[in-house]
């Protein structure tokens, strides 16, 4: 509960004046000087309605105060208003470059000081009450989104016997992935928010076999050149269900989650499917899930092959063996390999 007023003023006069006026509404606390204004806002941070703040004192100025405040981010929650007798407009003009709300001018009209800080304060608090619904329907939306995903997940582990925990390693596998070429490579510009939607959105790379027919999906053996051929257009069958599914969620997953359907089986040299992109044509998020995705792939055993060592895995990923990866992601890998190691050991 934001019920305070913090009065910095080196003159008692000014201080006293100004508590008169506002300590019906408010619980006023008084601070002569810039340096005990900065300890009492960092011990009183969330119950802090207002700063009026004078620009002339000893020592700390207003203005140093000012800067303080906004560099310690303060001020995103809390407004200041100027206490000053300078009304000339570059004072103004540096003032609100510093970002203060308002200005209370010298001598002191009772009303008008009670209007512009009850201003002021209802600005603030209608400003952060509008900031917490938007994140709790943010927080819903992505609910809504991870709730999407993991249903259109589960209609393809019933498709394809191989997926129920391939699906899941490969979300581990993901987010170790990302979040090592998150700290290793901020060019990418990833944030926590973009793994976490790159994590999510990777439980439906292959989401197109649901539209392969079970006599290539599931055949125990090696497929035929038209079978591969046919294998292969899972991926643009997938891009296509995503995109098809447009305006039924978020948009931002939508366009992850399309990025890695359609490319995650491009490779950096341009030999991968199903458009040849090359080098970092290819989305980094389809980059991070194709590498997650071929390392369980090798060490698990499917109905038309027998599982590689983890070991034999690695390999023949840093030796090319299974395309070309980017070195950037390749040194994410064998950064990350023990830890990718540990998920493939628990989740079985």
């Amino acid at each position: 509960m934001r019920n305070k007023i913090l009065v910095v003023d080196d003159m008692d006069m000014n201080r006293d004046l100004l508590a008169d006026i506002l300590e019906d509404e408010y619980s006023v606390i008084a601070a002569d000087n810039g340096c005990e204004a900065l300890k009492v806002v960092r011990e009183n941070k969330d119950e802090i309605a207002a700063i009026l703040l004078d620009l002339v004192m000893p020592g700390m100025s207003g203005f140093e105060v000012l800067h303080e405040l906004k560099n310690s981010g303060y001020m995103t929650d809390i407004p200041v208003l100027v206490i000053s007798t300078d009304e000339s407009l570059s004072s103004e003009k540096e003032c609100f470059e510093a970002g203060v709300s308002d200005f209370i001018h010298k001598p002191f009209d009772e009303k008008l000081v009670r209007t512009r800080v009850n201003n002021i304060v209802d600005l603030y608090l209608y400003k952060q009450h509008l900031e917490e619904t938007v994140a709790e329907q943010t927080k819903q939306l992505n609910e809504r989104n991870i709730n999407i995903i993991d249903f259109i997940g589960s209609v393809v582990e019933t498709r394809d016997l191989e997926s129920g925990e391939h699906i899941q390693r490969v979300k581990e596998y993901t987010k170790v992935l990302a979040t090592s070429v998150a700290s290793l490579y901020p060019e990418y510009s990833l944030s926590e928010h973009d793994i976490s939607v790159i994590t999510q959105a990777s439980a439906l790379h292959d989401v197109g076999k649901i539209a392969i027919p079970d006599s290539i999906l599931l055949k125990p053996g090696k497929l035929t050149p038209e079978e591969y051929e046919k294998m292969k257009e899972h991926s643009a069958r997938g891009a296509e269900l995503i995109e098809g599914s447009k305006g039924m969620w978020d948009e931002e997953y939508s366009k992850v989650t399309y990025d890695i359907c359609r490319y995650h089986h491009e490779r950096y040299d341009g030999k991968g499917y199903p458009d040849g992109l090359v080098g970092e044509e290819i989305p980094i998020s389809a980059q991070i899930v194709s590498l997650a995705d071929v390392y369980d792939a090798l060490i698990s055993e499917r109905c038309y092959k027998d599982s590689f060592s983890k070991r034999q895995a690695f390999d023949m990923i840093v030796g090319g063996e299974c395309g070309m990866f980017s070195p950037k992601i390749l040194t994410c890998f064998i950064e990350k390999a023990d830890v990718l190691e540990e998920i493939a050991d628990r989740i079985v």
